[in-house]
């Protein structure tokens, strides 16, 4: 919820309003078109198109005419009338802008004028913060197979409290940028270690429901942001709501446990068993499993020096290099990238497509968040019923369907094509849910986190590539959506090459990844004994086991 608080913050804070250049003295009327009033900012209500000008007369009798990046002085000044065909003086806003604050009292946009010479600074607000996600998620992925899972939860949350109080104290344009590029990293980190840690925390059973979970409460997250930001309408005090409304998550935060799968990856079976001890005593079990009972077995191959190779993997800090270690892997990793990207850029594109719904733009924000719920729904059923890659296949391809279907629906059809656009939405949400699930079964304990913040990354590239593909529509109106459609079938039919992860236990090494998907032969015959694999194979039939004493 946190992180969708952040994510999407900066829809409202950095919204730039009407506005038009400020004037050199006191105003006594004001004038557009028919209408006039003794104040300008009792004309922003009927002033509707940012490409008519606004005439004002100044107590001294000068006459200025009012655009956004200029205003020109009457030479003639006798009556006040909006058309004028005399002589005229150009000056740029040497006394600065006035902004309309009926719907915002203050935004990033008029605390430091980011308008006209300046627009291009308010544009790269959300730019930028994409760039932190996207370094955030490979550096803190890494940093979390390395440190543990643990740790960098703990500092992730208090960095999102900290960084998310000091954006709203910034002084100036380019500390709020530098401020905010922070913030982004560690709520990138958090977000992708939060989906490891659940996924290797909770059994084969639960585990596609409570990663779905994380996406749920991810929209509602932005829901929250809908709610704050029709409440609080200054930029400044609308960041320190949000941010305190994170501060729940940062105490719960120290309360969390390392992960079993990190710790036995890492040899330290002790602080595995205290953690399976306190697993058993919440879940009521009277003879908890034994993490030495357990290894036995791979603990005599290593006595007896049979698990070299096994043992420099397990002990080896793995990088970014290790998901292209072999063919299956690498052609793994391309197709889980490319979904990922596929997935971030339809979402945005047909996000950005939804803006001609119209109406109040804080529902219309609600609703973007709310209407994500029930395609996590469906996600988690079809993910259980069919399983994952039968799912995410199915929805890649209708969503280029729809795709299709969109560009054959006459313009005048307004509706229809608001529906097409939603339902295209939906399918690409439900890959978009799936696959960070699905990146977490795919890769072994020792690069899960990498392999999922790499895909993390590639999920921001393709948000931070959204927007220039919109911008395509000026090219051909149906561009966007052709390009979406492309990436969703290619990615799609190369989804049918990845193997089913359904109903198996996580693999603990780079050797496990390799052979999942194959046909099973016997246990000697697929691969040799794992460094801990078989013993987590094992906690996941245990914990099986607890939930079924449970019921």
């Amino acid at each position: 919820m946190s992180c969708g608080i952040h994510y999407l913050a900066s829809v409202f804070m950095a919204v730039t309003p009407n506005f038009v250049c400020g004037f050199p003295g006191n105003v006594s009327s004001v004038l557009f078109h028919n209408s006039s009033a003794s104040s300008i900012e009792d004309i922003w209500t009927v002033w509707t198109s940012t490409e008519h000008y606004i005439v004002v007369q100044l107590e001294n009798g000068e006459i200025w005419e009012l655009d956004q990046c200029s205003r020109s002085k009457r030479e003639v000044s006798l009556d006040l009338a909006y058309e004028y065909t005399g002589n005229k003086s150009v000056f740029p806003c040497a006394d600065g802008f006035l902004y309309d604050d009926t719907k915002w009292k203050s935004t990033v946009v008029t605390q430091w004028d980011l308008v006209c010479d300046r627009e291009w600074l308010a544009k790269l607000i959300q730019p930028t913060f994409m760039l932190g996600v996207l370094i955030g998620a490979v550096i803190f992925g890494d940093i979390a197979d390395r440190l543990g899972r643990q740790r960098v939860i703990w500092f992730t949350s208090a960095g999102q409290f900290v960084f998310g109080i000091a954006v709203a104290f910034t002084f100036d344009y380019y500390s709020f940028v530098i401020v905010r590029f922070l913030l982004a990293m560690v709520s990138s980190g958090y977000l992708v270690v939060a989906f490891v840690y659940v996924t290797e925390f909770v059994g084969i059973k639960a585990r596609t429901w409570a990663s779905m979970h994380v996406h749920a409460f991810f929209a509602m997250g932005i829901m929250v942001v809908a709610l704050v930001g029709f409440l609080v309408r200054t930029w400044w005090v609308y960041q320190i709501f949000l941010s305190i409304a994170t501060l729940p998550f940062v105490l719960c935060c120290w309360m969390l446990p390392e992960t079993p799968f990190w710790l036995l990856s890492e040899d330290r079976y002790e602080d595995a068993q205290k953690v399976i001890d306190t697993m058993a005593r919440w879940n009521k079990v009277s003879t908890p499993c034994k993490v030495s009972e357990l290894c036995s077995v791979q603990q005599d191959d290593l006595a007896s020096g049979q698990m070299g190779d096994n043992d420099t993997s397990s002990t080896k800090k793995h990088n970014i290099l290790d998901l292209f270690c072999n063919w299956q892997i690498a052609r793994r990793t391309i197709t889980v990238w490319l979904i990922w990207f596929t997935g971030s850029l339809g979402y945005y594109v047909f996000s950005l497509s939804s803006v001609s719904l119209g109406g109040n733009e804080y529902l219309n924000l609600f609703l973007i968040g709310a209407v994500e719920l029930p395609c996590y729904i469906i996600a988690c059923i079809a993910m259980d019923k069919l399983g994952r890659r039968n799912t995410l296949i199915p929805f890649l391809i209708l969503s280029a369907l729809i795709c299709v279907l969109i560009m054959f629906i006459p313009q005048d059809f307004n509706i229809l094509i608001i529906l097409a656009n939603m339902a295209g939405k939906f399918c690409i949400g439900v890959a978009f849910g799936l696959i960070y699930l699905y990146t977490a079964e795919l890769y072994p304990t020792i690069v899960r986190s990498l392999a999922v913040g790499s895909g993390s990354m590639m999920c921001r590239v393709g948000s931070v590539v959204a927007p220039f593909c919109v911008y395509l529509r000026s090219v051909w109106i149906f561009m966007p959506l052709l390009l979406v459609g492309i990436m969703a079938l290619l990615s799609g039919i190369l989804t049918i090459m990845l193997p089913e992860t359904l109903g198996k236990p996580l693999t603990n090494t780079l050797v496990e990844a390799t052979e999942m998907g194959r046909k099973k032969k016997s246990c000697s015959e697929k691969t040799p004994p794992a460094h801990s694999g078989a013993a987590l194979e094992k906690i996941e039939m245990f914990g099986q086991e607890t939930v079924n004493t449970d019921k």
